[in-house]
């Protein structure tokens, strides 16, 4: 018996299957790749030519035990006075996060490629978001305490304006990110805009957005401890009054106080946005599962059904008893939960004591304030003084990112519920993200300014360990956000746990990564103006002596140089997005 040879088709090379071609790389993705690395360069190349060192850092931590021996024991403010800057500084805070919130909502709608009406309109929404993050809260606080005085009005305006920049970019950010089909539906079937808005991108986005804006409130709570140094009542001004009165077991008890605070304040956090985003956070939201109940496998108790009608066993058979959704525990939890929230608010407003008629009155005040500030000036400042202090603030951040990058990778993989191998390693990496995140870059930086003296390592290692708390926070949300159907299916052919996250957890959080990073750059350049306030280098030092001073041109010449830096960060993490998709 002869053997037939097997027909020669196409595809096929020696009888055996050729591969397909790969598919060519963009010059735009190379180009993309290549300004990452470059950036990563210049990053590592700034942390060399500070002259960062691990082993000097931990050879001087000597200089931190002696000045702990000469401050003595900490102080604190008498109980109810401690209770009373608590409420205060929680409450200015809160408030000023939700007005945040509520204006960013309309600029992330028209900043958001897949919503805006048009690329003006994108344009004018991204410009205002760079603009307002590129103010610093302090600067925004300067201008508001000559308007208003001293209070917490100047703190909630500094906070809510400086806070629609970076909430409203990550509000976009998620929009763009949507599974445009319930959208598409609702606009193939007539529904309007609003309707498309409401119905098929808020139920998409809303988790994202209420992590957000908890993230946010976080940040302005550590945030708030700077702008007591330019008279924003609370914890933060009582702090300043003590180091400046060279009070320091004082000042470090206050310091004590806001870091137990903020650690509070980011385990509320994360306990709520838990409680929202559960195990089905990647495919459906919490208000899917609060307004339609069938999703999540439970069935309304049925009626009796009537005489010669087909009962369907489970679901209710009556118009009225199908609409009516039955008290559940998950329904009392969430509703008692919404009232405790309304409480708070109610309570953060009232115990700001707003002077509501401040606000009727402030717009003539307005334009003498602006003219203050109007036209920038360095003053006596020599132009290429300014320009390299500025440049010193960007390689300050540029290393501060670098340094981030490998421990929050790493920490933040291990905080992922789909990545970390048991809860014990998950609850302890976000245990210390925790721990590290309520720690205020402020804070941090006159330690390490105590433990290595002036000049720019105190301030690269405050921006990164700082940092290693945010990004991993951010790593660790993305990789349990992203579609587990590739995870599981690589697990049902018996890959590895590491198999599964270099192979289907990475990729689809790369883009997120990215964004992430560019982020924390964004994020430490415009903290490192605030580290000079501590002689922690850059420009900050120079824009704090110019707001005691009332050399208000200055400020203005400083904060636009700032401007200019962060639309460029801008720029690249809306390319690199857009190449990396």
């Amino acid at each position: 018996m002869t053997a037939v040879a097997a027909p020669r088709r196409e595809g096929y090379v020696g009888g055996l299957l050729s591969r397909a071609p790969r598919p060519g790389v963009s010059p735009e993705r190379v180009a993309a790749s290549l300004t990452l690395v470059a950036l990563v360069g210049l990053g590592i190349a700034s942390l060399v030519q500070s002259g960062f060192s691990l082993t000097g850092v931990f050879q001087s931590w000597g200089n931190a035990q002696r000045f702990m021996t000469r401050v003595g024991a900490l102080s604190f403010p008498a109980p109810l006075d401690l209770l009373w800057l608590i409420a205060l500084t929680v409450g200015l805070v809160l408030v000023g996060t939700l007005v945040a919130a509520v204006l960013s909502v309309p600029i992330a709608y028209l900043a958001a490629a897949n919503t805006t009406p048009g690329p003006v309109w994108r344009g004018i929404a991204r410009f205002l978001g760079v603009l307002t993050r590129s103010i610093p809260d302090v600067v925004l606080a300067m201008a508001f305490v000559l308007i208003f005085s001293l209070g917490t009005l100047p703190g909630i305006l500094a906070i809510g304006i400086h806070s629609i920049g970076m909430i409203s970019k990550m509000f976009a950010d998620a929009i763009e990110q949507i599974d445009e089909g319930p959208r598409l539906a609702i606009r193939a079937a007539g529904g309007t805009k609003l309707q498309q808005f409401t119905a098929g991108v808020l139920p998409q986005v809303l988790p994202s957005w209420v992590a957000t804006v908890l993230h946010r409130n976080d940040i302005n709570l550590r945030g708030s401890v700077v702008l007591g140094y330019v008279g924003v009542a609370g914890l933060g001004l009582e702090m300043s009054y003590a180091f400046k009165a060279l009070n320091y077991g004082r000042g470090l008890g206050i310091a004590l106080v806001i870091f137990v605070l903020c650690v509070v304040m980011e385990i509320v956090s994360s306990a709520v946005r838990g409680a929202m985003l559960g195990e089905t956070a990647q495919t459906r939201s919490w208000i899917d599962r609060i307004l339609h109940p069938r999703l999540l496998g439970t069935r309304t108790p049925a009626s009796p059904a009537a005489p010669g009608s087909v009962a369907t066993p489970g679901w209710a058979t009556s118009p009225a008893a199908a609409v009516r959704r039955p008290w559940t525990s998950e329904r009392r939890r969430n509703t008692i939960a919404g009232w405790i929230a309304v409480a708070i608010v109610a309570g953060s407003v009232l115990v700001c004591q707003i002077q509501w008629g401040d606000l009727l009155t402030v717009w003539a005040k307005i334009p003498e304030t602006a003219a203050k500030f109007w036209p920038p000036s360095f003053g006596a400042y020599d132009a290429s003084v300014m320009l390299g202090a500025m440049r010193d603030t960007i390689a300050i951040a540029l290393a501060a990112t670098v340094l981030t990058l490998l421990p929050s990778l790493l920490l933040g993989s291990f905080a992922a519920r789909n990545v970390a191998p048991n809860g014990t390693v998950r609850g302890t990496a976000r245990f210390l993200l925790v721990g590290i995140r309520g720690i205020p870059e402020l804070i941090l930086a006159i330690v390490l300014i105590v433990v290595t003296g002036l000049g720019p390592t105190a301030g690269i290692v405050a921006l990164a360990v700082g940092g290693i708390g945010l990004l991993g926070k951010l790593i660790a949300d993305s990789f349990e956000e992203v579609d587990r159907g590739p995870e599981r299916a690589l697990r049902a052919v018996g890959a590895t746990r590491l198999q599964t996250y270099t192979a289907a957890t990475v990729p689809q959080g790369t883009r997120a990564l990215i964004g992430h990073s560019f982020y924390m750059l964004d994020t430490n350049i415009r903290a490192a103006t605030i580290l000079g306030i501590v002689g922690g280098g850059g420009v900050g030092y120079y824009l704090l002596n110019a707001g005691q001073g009332s050399r208000y041109p200055v400020v203005t010449a400083i904060v636009l140089m700032i401007l200019a830096t962060v639309l460029v960060v801008e720029g690249l993490a809306m390319w690199m997005r857009r190449v990396f998709r």
